[in-house]
C-alpha cells in the first residue's frame, strides 16, 4: 500500500514538473513584423512559406503594385509562395509573393 502511494505521488510529481518544461512559445517571436506585409513594410526574412490565399491575379496585382511590370508565369509552389517574372527599372527578375503579401525579388 506505501509502494502505491509513493509510486502515485512520484508520477503526480514528475507530470507537473514536465508541463512545467512545456511552456507555450509566442506565435511571433518578432513583434515588429506585422501578420499581413503593406506598401511600408516588409518582412526581411520574405518570402515566408505559409498558406497562402492569393488568387493569381491578386498576387500579379500585388506585385504589380510593388513596382514591378510584365509580371509572367506566376506559380504558386509547394511552399505557398506565388512566384515567377517581372519587370522593374528595366531589369527582369524572378519574383515571390508570400502569404503576408511581401515582394520579394530572388
Amino acid at each position: 500500500m506505501k509502494r502505491t502511494i509513493l509510486l502515485a505521488a512520484l508520477t503526480i510529481l514528475a507530470a507537473s514538473s514536465a508541463l512545467a518544461q512545456t511552456a507555450a512559445k509566442p506565435a511571433n517571436e518578432d513583434a515588429n513584423t506585422p501578420a499581413v506585409a503593406t506598401p511600408d513594410t516588409t518582412n526581411p526574412n520574405a518570402p515566408v512559406a505559409g498558406a497562402n490565399s492569393f488568387t493569381e491575379e491578386q498576387a500579379r496585382q500585388r506585385i504589380m503594385n510593388a513596382g514591378f511590370s510584365n509580371v509572367a508565369d506566376l506559380k504558386k509552389d509547394d511552399k505557398g509562395v506565388w512566384r515567377g517574372k517581372a519587370v522593374k527599372a528595366g531589369t527582369t527578375s524572378d519574383v515571390a509573393l508570400d502569404f503576408q503579401g511581401n515582394v520579394a525579388t530572388q
